[in-house]
């Protein structure tokens, strides 16, 4: 490892936080931690390269906020806290400045949500960023796509389609990802895109309430999708009930809003099933949470998602050559 690599990892080093279940972090061959008694692991890891899952232009400050965000959403949609996780860095040069701004994003997500950082690695190369997060969640009480049953109602929280509307302006040379916009719903759009909202708090008051859960980055009806298979299920959705936020619906048509929500992907929201007896009780946390939750469907018996009066969305495919001409998630 060159100096310079020992340089920028003091500089990640210095913005970390110790805390006493971390027995050991940053500095050795390993971390040492010490879970909660009672509780499972929930181990989650995502990677993001330039000009694939963002625009290459895109600040640092932003990149290291999403870094972190799509881990964060993946330990939401299992309904456990977070707790630490690692930091791998592919960087074409080694900058003080880049890993600076890129540290104020990353770390700002992770201190509003404890998370601490304990380890990883920095290597020379395509810009390219790696986590591997750990959450904690109680013995049985993770949500899991296996979960659903005939008669569940599906929910999303927030609104969708905004990032996947953001991309499409940027793709069409209407909108720069490193200045905000002078257009409000423009710019509503692009910090959706940027800096999505991890649903940690939602995740955790589902505890008990849910059957079953996802998180939405590839697309909602992709997402919806993995519940049914994984419960061996038909999925339901209706588009009308679709929860699109007003700045989409004033910058593009209600057919392109819908398809943007339902295949667009990027929106980091949790899509999750819960009995028609619980509407009530989640009408309630989404009052206390001040998070917005729509009923968009349901499960029945069968195999698949159905999705009336719409065209069948794919979503976003890892590999495929369909997306090599913009970014995706």
């Amino acid at each position: 490892m060159s100096f310079a690599e020992f340089a920028l990892i003091d500089r990640i080093r210095a913005r970390s936080k110790g805390r006493d279940d971390i027995v050991l972090g940053i500095g050795d061959d390993a971390a040492l931690l010490q879970p909660l008694a009672g509780h499972w692991l929930a181990v989650t890891a995502d990677t993001l390269n330039s000009g694939v899952h963002f625009p290459p232009e895109t600040m640092p400050a932003d990149i290291g906020w999403k870094t972190l965000a799509v881990n964060l959403s993946d330990l939401a949609a299992m309904g456990a806290t977070p707790g630490w996780g690692t930091l791998a860095l592919s960087l074409p040069e080694a900058s003080e400045e880049w890993i600076d701004a890129f540290a104020d994003g990353f770390f700002a997500l992770a201190d509003a949500h404890g998370w601490r950082l304990i380890g990883g690695d920095t290597t020379r190369g395509p810009l390219s960023l790696s986590v591997t997060a750990f959450g904690q969640v109680p013995h049985g009480q993770a949500l899991r796509r296996d979960g659903a049953q005939v008669g569940d109602d599906i929910w999303v929280s927030g609104t969708l389609g905004d990032a996947a509307a953001a991309l499409h302006l940027w793709q069409r040379g209407e909108l720069d990802v490193t200045a905000v916009a002078q257009d409000a719903d423009r710019e509503f759009l692009r910090q959706r895109l940027l800096r999505p909202t991890p649903r940690v708090a939602l995740g955790l008051a589902l505890s008990g309430l849910a059957t079953a859960a996802v998180d939405v980055s590839d697309g909602l009806l992709a997402d919806v999708g993995h519940i049914a298979a994984r419960s061996s299920l038909r999925a339901c959705v209706e588009p009308d009930r679709l929860p699109l936020s007003p700045a989409l619906q004033r910058t593009m048509t209600l057919e392109r809003a819908r398809s943007s929500a339902l295949a667009g992907g990027d929106d980091y929201e949790l899509c999750f099933c819960a009995p028609a007896a619980n509407r009530s009780r989640l009408h309630a946390v989404a009052e206390q949470l001040g998070t917005p939750l729509t009923r968009i469907g349901g499960m029945v018996d069968g195999a698949g998602v159905d999705c009336p009066g719409m065209p069948v969305a794919q979503g976003y495919v890892h590999f495929s050559n369909a997306h090599a001409q913009g970014v995706q998630r």
